[in-house]
């Protein structure tokens, strides 16, 4: 049922879904999206100076949203593109919220938030990874670790400019870099590694990856609802970016969504949003994540307040 349901997205609206010559159109698509979808939390990416005349589009898409709470990141000096959160104040109150700016490209928008009824913290944070520099974007998801506090939860959600981990788990092919156009690209999206250049994977490895067989920090959601869920259709796999560029070869997985392990726990299912609309909006398709409401809240309410 819905109203059992928890639902978060992640989605990159490029440049904000306004236009060179200040259309809003696409940001008009965009919201008739999300309005549709309805989530509960919104990770979003590229507010393309969102931070002007005193915020106005994101107040704007709060109202679409509907009872929103909205957080927005302060934008680098190296990008007019920063992140923000939405949070629907009916389900969750705010209790914290940083900003991760320093040695960022984007920023990061973490708020923190009390699910009502419940008594531990959720963390709330969208990212935005480096779009050119493979170091850049290990040291970012390096800091996206300090979200995995000691007795705090988080979900975190954005636009990660490189391919999960284990490549051959994803719906798509293995990128073959002799067949794309982009020359650009392939220097943003690959690494050295044993003397040969191969996709850039490591800011999943940071992520979601077992080291030394230590857990992972963080879960995909993806590929948790692909291999532990059994999901497949609608397939959670879904390859994202890019929805516009031929150039670049096939679509690849780059818009992710994690939890911590006790989150991934109540997940019920992750869609890959798709449509003509989404399509004629952005680039990017909003990554949705679906969870069970009343197991969350028995996550974020820790045996001893259940007792009580």
């Amino acid at each position: 049922m819905a109203d059992e349901e928890f639902l978060a997205v992640s989605w990159n609206v490029e440049h904000n879904g306004t236009d060179a010559n200040g259309s809003a159109k696409r940001w008009d698509l965009a919201m008739d999206v999300l309005t549709e979808l309805r989530p509960h939390v919104l990770l979003r990416q590229e507010l393309t100076r969102a931070d002007m005349h005193g915020q106005r589009m994101v107040w704007a898409e709060a109202r679409r949203l509907g009872n929103h709470i909205p957080f927005l990141a302060t934008a680098t000096p190296e990008s007019a593109n920063p992140t923000g959160v939405y949070v629907d104040r009916d389900l969750f109150d705010p209790v914290q919220f940083f900003e991760h700016r320093t040695n960022m490209w984007h920023p990061v928008c973490n708020p923190v938030v009390r699910l009502k009824g419940a008594s531990k913290d959720l963390a709330l944070a969208s990212f935005h990874l480096c779009s050119y520099d493979p170091a850049t974007r290990a040291r970012e998801a390096k800091r996206l670790t300090v979200l995995r506090r000691p007795g705090v939860e988080a979900v975190l959600g954005g636009d990660c400019n490189s391919e999960p981990h284990r490549l051959h788990d994803e719906t798509a092919e293995p990128t073959d870099w002799s067949r794309v156009e982009d020359r650009g690209l392939f220097e943003a999206r690959t690494i050295e590694r044993g003397g040969k250049r191969v996709t850039d994977t490591v800011p999943d490895e940071v992520l979601a990856g077992e080291h030394d067989g230590q857990p992972p920090v963080f879960v995909d959601l993806a590929h948790y609802a692909a291999t532990v869920l059994g999901q497949q259709d609608p397939d959670p796999l879904t390859p994202t970016g890019s929805l516009w560029r031929t150039d670049q070869g096939p679509r690849r997985r780059i818009d992710r969504i994690y939890a911590t392990p006790g989150i991934a726990g109540a997940l019920i299912r992750v869609e890959v949003i798709v449509t003509e609309k989404v399509i004629a909006a952005s680039d990017h398709p909003p990554v949705l994540a679906v969870f069970s409401l009343p197991k969350l809240r028995r996550v974020l309410t820790p045996e001893s307040a259940r007792a009580a």
